[in-house]
């Protein structure tokens, strides 16, 4: 197999006589930038001490299916206007554009000082600081001099040094860095500078040993990616390597690509997003995305070709927009699809309008608008039909509401075009997403920011409802709310409900939050719904029938806020907002046997939660309960770990594959509460819905969606320390999970006398055969 690169060290020396001589330039998806002076006097230090500047990355040219179009780096003067190069800089382009224009450009190099404010500077080894004992080099050996070459004080009414000729700049000690590479002008400046005096022989001897001949030695490492390499290895070498600058992006790659046919990206992108970014929606909107919506079409279009003219056909051309398959997209493809992407973003547009989402961050998903714009870009006008439009939302929303984009999105997009047009159009099998995705009734108890899908969709959920504004009573379409000013605001105060004792979890969850306009916001101020009510009634003139129509608007029960009882407010909002989440997905919510999610729910004192944890906790482990000190921290390196999190999906796999079981994450070996606040730092968000979310993101990950839905997470304080309770169905088939490290497999688990053991081979055999379920 042909090695795709090498790693080598060049001479500086013959880095940039190569950047000189057109030999090595730039692909035009980069710019010629250079450092700061600051950072380029550093990077000049750097090398007179022999300091590492970093590696670079060149590319071959020469391979036909990666043709960038090249340019010359800033400063570069060729004798050929338009030289080919063998090589193109991929990585360290503006380490060496600006060390080719301190040491090889006799111009003034173009750079920002320390305000921002554009200068141009000359560089310079000051000689007595470069060798004395006392001077620190790295600071005050390298000087930087204006354009003019004259260094002045006292706010410019002073000059203090004159270098504008060799004589200025010998007298003054100050070597010129342009030419400390040319060996011919350093050996004219050397004879000038030590005619002088004999003193000044021997420090010329030391300065050539301490700064001339770290400069002529000096090497850099270089990766050098041969021509073979394709295009999207160029991208994943050049990320793995450049982890401190700026990723390359394949509409970098793409906009090099098509300008080696006279195409310009960016132009053609700009374009066309200014026109997008007229809608709030799209503010946000990226170029990736966009290419991404091209591909899907473009490759959609090419497999349903085959398929028509190869009705037997079995290799299928790939459907899919991932990173490979957007840098293969030809110019041809772009330009045929680019025009059907805006229209089907478009459409998006206003089929989102629809489900009462008006801007970028109200989206569950943004990514979600790459599958729906291709989707409706296929399908047109077909999209506008009754069973089209449900069928469409349908979709949309079990995507959203299921949480289905968190994680390998872009196969997810591949399965979304095509089992949604088929769906659309000839009605076939319920698309992938439709039938994967699930929501758990508790979760509603969870969502309590912006930053989760589902959160976001409940809230749109709410005003497809009709919501009026309870203080005008408008509804809240398009137009009010953007008039309106429209935000997410308590029902009942936080402040109120920790003074009556309700949990702040449950006081901060989406059932006690609803949209109002700005104003009414104002008027609620911090007050219990029986004040603010009656004083927004009294203010606006509003009868107490219109107020409850309000109300209900919003699915709150007029009696239970008049009465500020915010257990039934919450019981009865609960579940009006399950039952519009199963309306808008299709599908039932997963609910508990005695649909008791609610925690306001009146019940026996055998359903109290923090009795029943406290009583597994003194029960110790058994086949049904283990504790888990954590999920992801480990409390010995004080790091996240992936073994941590491994055993807990032992556990749950074991659990589901024989009679079922409660983990208590949180709780340590000995029984005693630890909290799973350690693994806050490692989920999103640092709290409990970010804990959650991470828990049934990994079962997923690991054992499919269908998993989720066996889970029940519940949170509680136990003793100070939140204790994730954790009640695992035993599941209705055999359930094996994957691998997260080391060679992919299917692993096995079971429980057996309060452990988990994994099952192989012939026991493997035997114990499906006992339960009954399948071998294969």
């Amino acid at each position: 197999m042909e090695k795709k690169f090498t790693s080598d060290d060049l001479k500086l020396a013959e880095l940039l006589s190569a950047v000189g001589n057109g030999v090595l330039q730039l692909p035009d998806f980069q710019r010629g930038w250079v450092w700061d002076d600051d950072h380029i006097r550093s990077l000049l230090a750097s090398i007179s001490l022999f300091y590492p500047i970093g590696a670079v990355m060149t590319l071959q040219t020469g391979n036909t299916d990666v043709r960038f179009r090249p340019r010359l780096l800033e400063g570069v003067e060729c004798g050929h206007p338009n030289p080919e190069p063998e090589f193109l800089l991929l990585d360290g382009q503006q380490r060496i554009t600006s060390l080719f224009l301190a040491l090889k450009s006799p111009n003034p190099v173009p750079t920002r000082d320390a305000r921002g404010v554009a200068v141009n500077r000359h560089y310079y080894a000051d000689i007595n600081k470069s060798i004395s004992e006392d001077a620190d080099r790295e600071e005050d050996a390298i000087v930087s001099v204006p354009a003019d070459r004259v260094v002045r004080s006292d706010f410019g009414r002073v000059i203090d040094t004159v270098l504008t000729t060799r004589g200025g700049e010998i007298k003054a000690e100050m070597f010129p860095l342009e030419i400390v590479l040319d060996a011919g002008a350093t050996m004219d400046y050397q004879m000038a500078y030590c005619r002088e005096s004999r003193e000044r022989i021997e420090k010329w001897k030391r300065f050539q040993e301490e700064i001339i001949a770290p400069f002529i030695a000096y090497e850099i490492p270089t990766i050098k990616l041969t021509k073979s390499t394709p295009k999207e290895a160029v991208c994943q070498v050049f990320e793995k390597v450049n982890t401190g600058g700026v990723t390359l992006t394949v509409f970098e790659l793409l906009t090099a690509t098509f300008a080696a046919d006279d195409f310009n990206l960016r132009d053609d992108w700009k374009k066309r997003s200014q026109d997008l970014r007229e809608y709030k929606l799209l503010e946000r909107f990226q170029s990736t995305g966009f290419l991404q919506i091209v591909t899907l079409l473009s490759t959609y279009d090419r497999r349903r070709k085959y398929v028509s003219e190869n009705p037997q056909g079995e290799s299928l051309p790939a459907l899919s927009c991932k990173r490979r398959d957007v840098l293969r997209l030809s110019l041809s493809d772009y330009q045929e699809w680019a025009d059907t992407a805006v229209a089907g973003l478009k459409r998006a547009v206003s089929f989102l309008h629809q489900e009462r989402l008006f801007r970028a961050d109200n989206l569950p998903y943004t990514t979600q608008l790459i599958p729906l714009s291709a989707i409706l870009g296929v399908l047109g006008d077909k999209s506008d039909g009754f069973t089209s439009r449900e069928r469409l939302k349908q979709w949309f929303w079990c995507g959203a509401l299921g949480e289905m984009y968190g994680h390998s999105a872009e196969t997810q997009f591949a399965y979304d075009i095509q089992d949604c047009v088929a769906w659309i159009e000839d009605g076939g099998r319920q698309p992938r997403t439709v039938r994967a995705a699930q929501f758990q009734a508790d979760r509603l108890l969870t969502l309590r920011t912006r930053q989760s899908a589902a959160y976001k969709g409940v809230h749109a959920l709410e005003l497809q409802r009709g919501s009026r504004d309870i203080r005008t009573g408008v509804p809240i379409d398009g137009d009010a709310y953007f008039d309106l000013s429209v935000d997410i605001h308590h029902v009942f105060p936080v402040g109120w409900c920790s003074k009556n004792g309700v949990d702040r979890g449950h006081a901060n969850c989406v059932v006690n939050k609803t949209a109002v306009g700005a104003h009414t916001k104002r008027a609620m101020s911090g007050n219990p719904p029986s004040v603010y009510l009656r004083g927004l009634q009294d203010r606006e003139h509003i009868d107490d029938q219109q107020m409850d129509g309000f109300l209900r608007s919003h699915d709150i029960d007029p009696p239970a806020v008049r009465q500020d009882d915010f257990g039934k407010f919450f019981n009865r909002r609960f579940e009006a907002l399950i039952d519009r989440i199963g309306q808008a997905m299709g599908k039932p919510v997963n609910r508990t046997a005695n649909r008791d999610e609610s925690p306001f729910l009146e019940r026996d004192e055998g359903h109290d939660l923090d009795r029943e944890i406290r009583e597994l906790i003194t029960s110790g482990e058994t086949d049904t309960i283990e504790f888990k000190s954590t999920g992801r921290k480990n409390v010995r390196t004080g790091e996240k770990d992936a073994a941590i999190e491994w055993s807990l999906v032992k556990s749950i796999c074991a659990f589901m594959n024989t009679n079922g079981g409660t983990l208590l994450v949180g709780v340590n070996d000995g029984g005693e509460p630890v909290g799973i606040e350690q693994d806050f730092p490692f989920v999103k968000s640092n709290n409990r819905d970010g804990w959650t979310l991470w828990m049934t993101d990994l079962v997923s990950k690991t054992m499919g969606p269908v998993a989720v839905t066996d889970l029940r997470i519940r949170c509680h304080e136990i003793d100070g320390k939140t204790i994730a309770r954790v009640d695992v169905n035993p599941a209705a088939r055999r359930v094996f999970c994957k691998t997260v490290k080391g060679p992919k497999r299917d692993v096995f688990y079971v429980r057996f006398a309060a452990s988990t053991e994994e099952l192989t081979g012939q026991d493997l055999v035997d114990y499906l055969e006992k339960k009954q379920w399948a071998v294969v």
